[in-house]
């Protein structure tokens, strides 16, 4: 019973309300105040955010394509170096007794060589005279072309030798700084199937690159040459700015989500951007300055007669957008043709000029209400009872 009486004292509470509500409405006690506001010029941008890793935009892993024991080792990490810059020097004892043997086998091939010339020499004398058979000249002429070969081969050999002894020393490609050292003095390199890497240069620390990794439902929007801006954990109070330069087609899935890298310059001058870090990154996919715009949410009123009863006059259109206009108690719409939008300012092409107020939303007095928390205190008496 008690619950049942809690029901019906709800129950009556509620329709009492509404009655009091009807009653202020019969009455006219409430107001509608309007907020107005201006078509003016306004700035327009909607953006995608992705995260992202800096990098610098030009590295080259420094190796070396001999196997050995480095001997030397003329940098470390943070190193700056300039193109042609000695870095690292390989024991040479090998390669020195290898050039040693191809350059010996090259001098017994041309001992060879000179006699094999000599020899075909004298058998093309005795040939012309007819006293050698033409199959004892076609052996001589054979191995004489033989020696020529072997002597080439020989000095190929020695070529390679003298090649292979310049690897033993190690040379900067380019201007930078050292960002990674892969070996340290007397650790052995091989060369096996694979350049082993020394060290690792960056070309140009002030000149850095951040690759975004971008959903594939916004890849869309992203051009070359639209502005960017990032944060690292790093820096928290920092913004940086870039812009795209590159728009990778190829797809990285991770997870089964689809990403697209985007690449985006990431000016360093001050040298704050170290590789490897963290970017959080905001892409503006649409900028406009300036635009006569208006609040979006002026686009979306609509005054309905039910509300605004016999106190206004309502003249609409029919049109896809609109915006609405209020003189004296007339309220009046008028048909506009919209741009660009980014969920808060839209921009306006025609139908209405710039200075033009036009209405954004309305509220309705509510003084003539009772608290509702009078209502429920009273409710809890009753309960109580």
């Amino acid at each position: 019973m008690k619950k049942k009486s809690i029901i019906i004292l709800a129950v009556f509470s509620v329709l009492a309300l509404g009655a009091i509500v009807t009653m202020c409405k019969k009455d006219g006690d409430e107001k509608i105040s309007f907020q107005t506001t201006a078509v003016g010029p306004g700035d327009i941008a909607t953006n995608i955010t992705a995260t992202g890793t800096i990098e610098p935009v030009t590295t080259v892993d420094v190796g070396t394509q001999v196997s050995g024991i480095v001997k030397r080792l003329y940098v470390d990490y943070n190193s700056i170096v300039r193109r042609g810059q000695v870095i690292a020097e390989l024991d040479r004892t090998n390669l020195l007794s290898d050039l040693s043997t191809a350059q010996t086998r090259l001098r017994a091939e041309q001992i060879e060589l000179d006699y094999q010339k000599k020899n075909f020499a004298r058998y093309a004398e005795l040939k012309q005279k007819d006293l050698v058979s033409l199959s004892e000249y076609d052996v001589a002429l054979e191995n004489y072309r033989k020696a020529q070969e072997s002597v080439r081969i020989a000095q190929q050999d020695v070529a390679r030798a003298k090649t292979n002894l310049g690897y033993a020393t190690v040379y900067s490609p380019i201007d930078g700084v050292v960002i990674t050292k892969a070996v340290e003095e007397g650790q052995t390199v091989a060369s096996g199937f694979s350049t082993p890497t020394i060290v690792k240069i960056a070309k140009d620390l002030t000149d850095m690159q951040c690759i975004a990794k971008v959903d594939e439902a916004d890849i869309g929007e992203v051009r070359e040459g639209q502005r960017v801006t990032f944060t690292v954990d790093a820096y928290p109070d920092d913004v940086f700015s870039g812009s795209v330069k590159q728009v990778r087609q190829n797809p990285v899935m991770t997870n089964n989500v689809v990403t697209y890298e985007v690449v985006i310059s990431a000016p360093n001058a001050d040298l704050k951007l170290k590789p490897g870090l963290t970017a959080n990154i905001t892409i503006y996919t649409m900028e406009r300055s300036g635009v006569n715009s208006v609040p979006a949410a002026a686009l979306r009123f609509t005054p309905e007669p039910s509300v605004f009863g016999n106190k206004y006059v309502i003249k609409d259109t029919t049109a896809e957008h609109k915006l609405w206009t209020l003189n004296g108690n007339v309220l009046t719409a008028h048909k506009v043709e919209i741009g660009a939008t980014d969920g808060i300012r839209t921009e306006i092409i025609s139908g209405m000029e710039e200075g033009d107020t036009v209405v954004q939303s309305f509220e309705i007095g509510s003084a003539a209400l009772p608290d509702k928390k009078d209502l429920s205190k009273k409710d809890d008496k009753e309960n109580k009872k």
